[in-house]
């Protein structure tokens, strides 16, 4: 059954879903490395796709920008189409100098002063934590791959475009040490637990 955000019939999304925020690299990473794609959701250009890996099922979709945006299609993911994993596969900016450009981060905890968990669910934590069985399966992807992680804390901010005169950037960076700033995983990790998916 479709939603107001997706129009793929249920069964159509596989059980794992991978999510890329912009919605032309999610047709990329589908039609470059599934075999034999189907777009199945294009409501609003949100393509979402399913093929194969490997010969395994495997859907990409787009999240959009923002935790609202990744919040409904998460959400709707887990509960209408039973899709248990998803992976957020988007692009961050390093707050560490440690940090080079395409460097992959595994964050073990999204931090965030955002009010998407407490007004989803009652949650007033500013840390939620992602699946540990999932990071455990992508850790050891890596090392199967030689790929070099990083692991840690990241950032998950509302803003984009703060002012100058913000006084909030120090505590992220030099206390927390927050690795990086992205704007989706806190509320692609609060649905998880809510709904106790991965």
């Amino acid at each position: 059954m479709s939603t107001p955000h997706n129009s793929a019939e249920k069964g159509q999304f596989a059980k794992t879903v991978l999510m890329p925020g912009d919605p032309l690299r999610a047709k990329f990473i589908a039609e470059t490395f599934l075999e034999n794609p189907v777009l199945v959701n294009n409501v609003r250009g949100v393509q979402g796709y399913t093929g194969t890996w490997k010969g395994k099922p495997v859907s990409v979709m787009a999240s959009g920008m923002g935790m609202p945006s990744i919040g409904i299609y998460s959400y709707e993911l887990f509960t209408e189409y039973d899709v248990e994993n998803i992976i957020r596969i988007g692009s961050a900016g390093a707050y560490q100098p440690e940090l080079k450009l395409f460097d992959v981060i595994l964050a073990d905890a999204a931090y965030s002063d955002s009010s998407f968990a407490r007004e989803q669910c009652g949650n007033t934590s500013d840390t939620i934590k992602p699946s540990a069985e999932l990071n455990k399966k992508i850790r050891k992807a890596a090392a199967n791959l030689g790929m070099k992680i990083t692991e840690g804390l990241i950032h998950s901010s509302d803003v984009f475009y703060r002012e100058k005169n913000v006084t909030y950037l120090p505590k992220v960076v030099d206390e927390l040490h927050c690795l990086g700033v992205e704007m989706e995983s806190f509320a692609l990790f609060s649905n998880a637990n809510v709904l106790g998916k991965n």
